[in-house]
């Protein structure tokens, strides 16, 4: 199985935005300014939906070759990488992701094709929404996923599909500033979400993609690492009331990941969290090192990690 290189892209440009919005969700908001509006606006909720989305791809492209016991496995080992990052991150996911895959999408994939996950998908999210969206909305993401990778749509809705979903953002936005509903704003993040995805799809080119593909390639890694970086800098984020040492902080860890994820994957197959996770995962010590340039082609039996 060869890797998808859209859905690399896709993952690190997740990535690298909920680098920007976890950074900004762990610093004082008083008083508010120009950076947390804009922030909260048009970042906030816009990009965990992208990596739970692509979490339920992931799933079904690691059922194509694995058993279902090979993914259970899988889950389990990830809820213990979440446990051991809430050791000092209190926000991980992680842990969901793991409960939830158990939970729902591996029942799901036992649904006869992508009609009724999509149904199954739409319905989920929905109730989310009406309770009150924020971690509820990740089942029905990755009931989302799943369905879309089944049912392939063509790539000529790719275009009307990002002129309705940023039409439906811009007015849901606005609605959501006068009424300040939290229905309309989960509506409108997801809304949004959507765009960002379909709008990068349309605009992604090689030197775009360069950029992006490895920082989602090892995207454990650098969420994780993202994280202990947060962590580590939150005295001096409180320090600035402007709120641009959050933007300069994001800037900057992404940057350092995108650098540090080119070098690695030079060099090994899996980042080094995604190796672990690997090696757990099948109770074994899997090759990690390339062995020369011809491995860079090599097919690999893993999609990439959410």
């Amino acid at each position: 199985m060869t890797r998808i290189r859209e859905l690399d892209a896709l993952r690190g440009f997740a990535v690298g935005g909920i680098m920007l919005v976890n950074t900004w969700q762990h610093t004082a908001k008083e008083p508010r300014t120009a950076v947390d509006w804009t922030i909260d606006a048009l970042f906030q909720s816009r990009f965990y939906p992208i990596f739970s989305l692509l979490f339920g791809i992931s799933f079904m492209l690691f059922l194509r070759g694995n058993s279902r016991w090979a993914l259970l496995s899988r889950l389990f080992w990830l809820f213990w990488i979440g446990m051991a990052q809430h050791a000092f991150y209190k926000g991980e996911v992680l842990t969901d992701y793991a409960f939830y895959g158990a939970a729902v999408l591996l029942p799901a994939s036992f649904l006869p094709g992508g009609l009724p996950v999509l149904l199954l998908a739409l319905v989920v999210i929905a109730w989310a929404v009406l309770v009150g969206g924020g971690p509820l909305l990740i089942p029905g993401l990755f009931l989302l996923g799943m369905a879309l990778w089944e049912l392939r749509p063509s790539r000529r809705l790719l275009l009307p599909a990002f002129a309705v979903t940023t039409l439906a953002t811009i007015l849901l936005s606005g609605a959501w500033a006068v009424t300040n509903s939290w229905t309309l704003y989960s509506v409108a993040a997801l809304m949004g979400a959507a765009a960002y995805s379909l709008g990068l799809l349309l605009v992604l080119r090689p030197w775009l993609s360069a950029v992006l593909e490895p920082l989602g390639r090892m995207a454990l890694t650098n969420y994780v690492s993202g994280t202990a970086v947060i962590v580590a800098a939150t005295p001096l984020l409180n320090a600035d009331r402007t709120r641009w040492a959050v933007v300069a902080l994001a800037l900057a860890t992404v940057g350092v990941q995108v650098l540090f994820s080119r070098w690695w994957l030079a060099r090994f197959r899996y980042g080094p969290l995604e190796w672990i996770w690997r090696c757990l995962t099948w109770f074994r010590l899997v090759s990690n090192r390339l062995e020369s340039g011809r491995d860079h082609n090599r097919p690999l039996s893993d999609p990439g990690v959410p």
